[in-house]
Formats: C-alpha cells, sequence, structure tokens
C-alpha cells in the first residue's frame, strides 16, 4: 500500500509540473501576442500591420499635409484643405475623409500603449519586458497628446476667416508634427528621453527594438 501511495503522489508531481509547464509557456506566447500587435500584425489595423506602423505611416501622412499647408499660404481654402487632412491622419473619427489610412494617429498610438501594457502584465512577462513597457507606453501617451493638440490647431486653421489668420497657426501645426515622430528635448538636456512630455514614436520604437532585442528575439 505504501509503494502504491509512494507512485500516486510521484504520478500527482508530474502531473503538476507538465501543467505548471504547459501555463508558463502560454503566458509567454502572450506576451510574444501582445508584442507583435506592437509591432507586427493587428488584425483591425489597415493591411493587419502592427499599430506602431500604423501610427508611423498615419504621423507621416499628417506631416506631409502640415507641410502642405504652409506651402499654401495666402490660399485659405487650401490650407484648409490641408488642415482637413492633417485631421484625417490623426483621428478619422473627427474628419472622416482625407488621404490617411483611415486608423489615424491617435488610436494606433493608444492600441500601442495598451497591448505593450497588457505584455507587461500577463503572468511570467520578464524584467525586460516590464521595463521597455513603461518606457513605450509612455512615448505612445504622448503622443496621443500631441496628436489631440494637434487636431485642436488644424481646427483652428479650418475656422479661420482670412489667411492671415489661418497662417498664424501653421508653425505649431507643423512643430507638432515633426514632435509626433520625433519627440522634443522638453528638459533642454540635449536628448529626447522616452519620458512623460518627450518621447515621441521614434522613441516607442527604439524601445521595442530593445525590448525584442532582450527577449532574443
Amino acid at each position: 500500500m505504501r509503494n502504491v501511495t509512494y507512485v500516486l503522489f510521484g504520478l500527482a508531481l508530474m502531473v503538476g509540473d507538465v501543467g505548471s509547464g504547459v501555463a508558463a509557456r502560454q503566458q509567454a506566447d502572450m506576451v510574444k501576442t501582445h508584442i507583435g500587435h506592437v509591432t507586427t500584425s493587428f488584425q483591425a489595423a489597415p493591411m493587419e500591420q502592427g499599430l506602431l506602423p500604423t501610427a508611423v505611416a498615419e504621423a507621416m501622412i499628417a506631416a506631409q499635409h502640415a507641410g502642405l499647408a504652409v506651402r499654401s499660404e495666402g490660399d485659405l481654402d487650401a490650407m484648409k484643405r490641408h488642415a482637413g487632412h492633417v485631421i484625417h491622419a490623426l483621428d478619422p473619427s473627427v474628419e472622416t475623409q482625407g488621404p490617411g489610412l483611415g486608423y489615424g494617429v491617435k488610436r494606433a498610438a493608444m492600441g500601442v500603449a495598451q497591448h505593450i501594457g497588457l505584455a507587461a502584465m500577463t503572468g511570467g512577462a520578464s524584467d525586460n519586458v516590464m521595463t521597455h513597457s513603461m518606457h513605450v507606453s509612455a512615448s505612445a501617451n504622448n503622443v496621443v497628446a500631441r496628436a489631440e493638440e494637434m487636431v485642436a490647431v488644424a481646427q483652428q486653421v479650418q475656422m479661420a476667416t482670412t489667411a492671415a489668420d489661418a497662417t498664424a497657426h501653421l508653425a505649431d501645426l507643423n512643430m507638432l508634427a515633426e514632435q509626433l515622430y520625433a519627440g522634443v528635448d522638453a528638459n533642454q538636456d540635449d536628448r529626447v528621453g522616452w519620458q512623460t512630455g518627450e518621447g515621441g514614436l521614434q522613441q516607442a520604437e527604439t524601445h521595442m527594438q530593445l525590448m525584442i532585442k532582450g527577449e532574443g528575439a
């Protein structure tokens, strides 16, 4: 009887070990899934590309049309048209028509922050993932804030009644467009960090690359 008890106890330990191993693999797979949503593929995004590449692509479109608005100085209708295109690339729920991808910088950046946060909160996430997820999330949230500010500035262009009034907002529009990707050296330490108020999409990309490298991928 004692031998039978030992055998049953040993089998229980083996089953427990197998179960914990399966759970660990599932958690690791979930971490990779959320990282993949940020970098590689997200079903709801245009062409099912990653959320971060989507944000970058939309930001480039917004910056392009902010620049075209400057080149249209003196032509109120053209400045308003390009301001609308900027808004569409930032947030198509505000401006439904335009040359953007139809997803928007704001939504994509919010998705980056959400999914990298989910990766970090998954049981078994490494210190590497948890550390860089904070950096990516902070930069992505900066982008969300700048996109919202940029929409407000572009709307001022749309509401302008003279070319001079519209032109007065173009410098801010282009400054914010540049900061969407490059970020800004807010504390004037001669570098752009990932911190709140500084990092942009470029810093989010950098820390995603560092995270992936740290995972041995």
